[in-house]
This record gives structure tokens, C-alpha cells and sequence, in this order.
């Protein structure tokens, strides 16, 4: 098959690109570099079977011309990442909004079946646990930054139904719950990169907030794994599934694990989320998936352990210079 990945040179993007290609797929990236890296995608890069353009999803032109020459599309790119939300409220919105509706609407021209990576961000912060995708979501102020995201992600979801119920698109969402893996890079706010990379620099590990706020950390390759069993099975169109780990993790007792297992001196040091972020931030205490629905459509359940992962990350920053 011909795919098409947005984002592709991204954590995520360059993932799914690698297992494409290796299932012997042509496979095409678009990515603009904001948050993706050319780095990401180098063990690959010479593939025969891989176009990469740099270029935006707002190039219309260039994606309708690989749209039309696609059996399936893989939607991921978007503004990532906390930090970087807050920091680009602008171009997450525009990215999140006005480019997912070029990629949806010229998806539906050719009518390619696509997946939309969404969030668990969507869910906002409901404490109705855990996460279904049928319930209500709780959003929080507009003048609250880091709810943007959430607002521009819930509208990609609503657009790309409407094609599906209205116009047929065959369409596919998958809404991800902190994916981790090596790659991944701690810049905009992923926490599992930071702690690691705090702690192999003997810096100061930065716990945001108390540290008792949870989480459920997901391996990436088991993401990807479900992501192409999910647009490969045709009962799966016109729905929304949760992708993720029910194992959920406090955030003080994994900078407490990193610590030990990387054998570092750093400190574990709280700051509060007014001075890592801005004044009135606001997180959810926990984010657990209901993951039932994978199960049922798909039989997935995750295989690589927390612990795993962990080490994974811990080898390839080692490996790699700061």
C-alpha cells in the first residue's frame, strides 16, 4: 500500500513509519519540523520505499497530490507536548483546527481512510475514572492556555465524524494516553525524557505540582501495533478508542525510580505549576484509560511493562550526547 503519515518525522510518526516500511509498505512523510526531528527518521531515511517532505499541512497542493496517491493516511501532525502548548497557543490552535480540516477535507475527496490521533487531553479534567469514550469532558476556563489544546483536539474529532456519518470518509480515531519510548524528547514537556535526562546530568529532577498526580505510560511500539490493527480492521470505522495502559504510575515515585535505576545523585525537587508553566495552570490528578472497547474490537492489551520502557529510554539517552 501507498501511506501517507503527517508528522512522520515526529516520536510517534517515526515509529509508525519504521513498522509501515518494514511490512513492506511505500510510505510517505510530511513534516514541517516544529516539534519532529530529522533525527527520529535517519535509520530509514534511505529507504527506497520512502518520500519525506518537509514542508506544512497547510500546503494544500502538496497534500492533495499525496492524498491521491494514497490507500491509507495517518493524521499525528499537531501541536505536542504541555509546554509547548502554552507556548505557542496560536499555532496549536491553527495547527489543531485549520490544518486537520485541509487533511480531513481532501481525505474526503479521494475517500482514503484515515486515523486521527487525538488525546487523552479531550477528556479535560473529568474526574469520572476511568476514561470512557462515551462520557462527558470537563473543560476549564478560556483564558486557561493549556485547554486549546484539548478544545482544538475535541473539534478535530467532531469534524472527522461529521465527514463519516455525512459523507462516508472512512475514518478511524485514536485518542493516546502518555506514549512513551526512546526518541521521545523531553523539550516540550514529556516527563518521562525530562526525569532521565535530569538524572543522567546529576541536575535536579523537577517534580511539578506535589508529585501524587498519576499517570498511565504507554510504550510506543505497542501504540503503533494497535494504531495499524485499528485502521486495518473494517468494523473499527466511525469510532473513538482510548490507546493505552491501565497501570497507573504517581509522578514522585517515577522520578524516584528513574533516580535509582539511572544511580544518580540528583535531588528530586518539587516546583509548583505557576513557576513551570504559567499563573492558574491547571492538571488533572489522574488520567486512567477505560481500554475495555481495544480490547473488544481489536484484542489488544500492552505488553512492555513501565520498568521496560524505562530502560529503554535510560540505554538510548545514554547512548546518545546531550
Amino acid at each position: 500500500m501507498n501511506i501517507l503519515i503527517t508528522g512522520g518525522a515526529g516520536f510517534i510518526g517515526s515509529y509508525l513509519a519504521q513498522e509501515l516500511l518494514e511490512r513492506g509498505n511505500r510510505v510517505t512523510i510530511i513534516d514541517n519540523l516544529s516539534t519532529g526531528r530529522l533525527n527520529n527518521i535517519n535509520h530509514i531515511y534511505k529507504n527506497k520505499n520512502l518520500n519525506v517532505y518537509i514542508d506544512t499541512i497547510f500546503n494544500e497542493e502538496l497534500i492533495e497530490d499525496v492524498i491521491k496517491k494514497s490507500d491509507q493516511i495517518y493524521h499525528l501532525a499537531a501541536a505536542v507536548g504541555v509546554q509547548f502548548i502554552v507556548d505557542n497557543p496560536v499555532e496549536t490552535i491553527e495547527t489543531n483546527v485549520a490544518g486537520s480540516e485541509i487533511v480531513i477535507r481532501l481525505a474526503n475527496k479521494y475517500k482514503k481512510k484515515i486515523f486521527i490521533a487525538s488525546t487523552s487531553e479531550v477528556y479535560g479534567k473529568s474526574d469520572s475514572l476511568p476514561f470512557k469514550e462515551g462520557k462527558d469532558r470537563v473543560y476549564g476556563s478560556t483564558s486557561v492556555r493549556r485547554w486549546s489544546y484539548a478544545e482544538s483536539k475535541a473539534i478535530d474529532e467532531f469534524l472527522a465524524l461529521a465527514y463519516w456519518h455525512e459523507k462516508k470518509l472512512p475514518v478511524v480515531i485514536g485518542r493516546l494516553f502518555n506514549t512513551v519510548g526512546p526518541r521521545q524528547t523531553g523539550q516540550y514537556g514529556m516527563v518521562i525524557p525530562r526525569f532521565v535526562r535530569q538524572a543522567l546530568l546529576g541536575h535536579p529532577i523537577t517534580v511539578f505540582g506535589d508529585g501524587t498526580q498519576s499517570r498511565c505510560f504507554t510504550y510506543v511500539e505497542d501504540v503503533v501495533g494497535a494504531i495499524i490493527k485499528l485502521m486495518d480492521t473494517k468494523k473499527c470505522l466511525g469510532e473513538i478508542f482510548n490507546i493505552g495502559s491501565t497501570a497507573e504510575t504517581k509522578i514522585i515515585e517515577l522520578a524516584q525510580k528513574i533516580k535509582k535505576m539511572t544511580n544518580s545523585s540528583s535531588k528530586i525537587k518539587k516546583i509548583s505549576y505557576d513557576e513551570a508553566y504559567e499563573e492558574g495552570f491547571e492538571d488533572m490528578k489522574r488520567r486512567v484509560p477505560d481500554i475495555s472497547k481495544l480490547k473488544k474490537f481489536i484484542d489488544y492489551s500492552p505488553k512492555v511493562k513501565l520498568e521496560q520502557t524505562l530502560n529503554k529510554v535510560i540505554d538510548y539517552h545514554k547512548g546518545n550526547k546531550f
